[in-house]
């Protein structure tokens, strides 16, 4: 998936052709459970701000490590600093978040959106990004108690001091959040043209499809992928996410939620 795949994360960071930007070189991370994990289990990280096809570390931590669940990003850095502070999965406690996506006018946004988080939170924070900022307001708005909520709250949020600063469109991307159990993977837009999301098909189903394709017979039952562009170009391989939902993986697999009933309008 990270590096050997059609579009592998890496291939991805050279030629995005789904992606807002086509070159992801401002640095990646790493993100992963340990063997075993289940809610509550404590994530490793890795993060660099060479480009993934540079990085020979990361050929040799992804032969090395074994992990039931892991997060892994490319970026392109749309205004804060390229430093690894700045680079994804950001983490707290046991949780890990991505996004793939910007809040538009946050140089304008910014202190107050910042202001909103709880106090002490606010120490966590280590770079300079809107995507940290949106982790930690979805932490303040209780997503440790209930992740979609929490999130729903702080998008609700952007999206109120956007408008009030004149910003018509201020949240668009795609997030990911886990526990060391569970994923959940939003799609969503203040536009309602978000950027793209898709969840691979069992792999029982997949080599029903495919019964010569060797790749797929190294994977275990339960292996399934939430990526921002398909890893390959299998038909029927992977399912979009819809707009304005949340696809959550679990232990039986996945099943979607509504995310936001609309787009809040300009």
């Amino acid at each position: 998936m990270i590096l050997d795949a059609q579009h592998s994360l890496v291939a991805q960071s050279l030629d995005s052709p789904l992606g807002a930007e086509t070159v992801n070189g401002d640095g990646f991370g790493f993100g992963w459970y340990p063997v075993g994990s289940e809610q509550g289990s404590l994530p490793s990280i890795f993060h660099s701000v060479e480009p993934a096809w540079n990085d020979e570390n990361l050929r040799e931590i992804t032969d090395a490590v074994e992990s039931p669940l892991f997060f892994s990003h490319v970026r392109a850095a749309a205004g804060p600093p390229i430093q690894r502070t700045n680079c994804h999965p950001f983490r707290y406690l046991n949780w890990l978040f991505m996004h793939n996506g910007v809040i538009h006018g946050f140089h304008e946004l910014k202190r107050d959106l910042t202001f909103a988080v709880d106090r002490s939170l606010y120490p966590h924070i280590q770079g300079t990004t809107d995507s940290e900022v949106l982790f930690h307001l979805a932490l303040t708005f209780g997503l440790l108690d209930d992740p979609i909520a929490g999130m729903r709250k702080a998008v609700q949020f952007v999206e109120e001091i956007g408008r009030a600063r004149g910003v018509d469109h201020p949240m668009q991307g795609t997030i990911a959040l886990a526990d060391g159990a569970t994923i959940w993977a939003f799609r969503y837009s203040s536009e309602g043209r978000s950027r793209t999301l898709f969840h691979s098909v069992d792999i029982p189903t997949l080599q029903e499809m495919y019964p010569d394709v060797p790749r797929l017979k190294l994977f275990g039952q339960r292996a399934r992928v939430v990526v921002s562009e398909p890893l390959n170009d299998l038909p029927g391989a992977f399912l979009e996410v819809p707009e304005s939902t949340v696809a959550i993986l679990g232990t039986e697999g996945y099943h979607y939620e509504p995310f936001m009933a609309r787009a809040v309008p300009a």
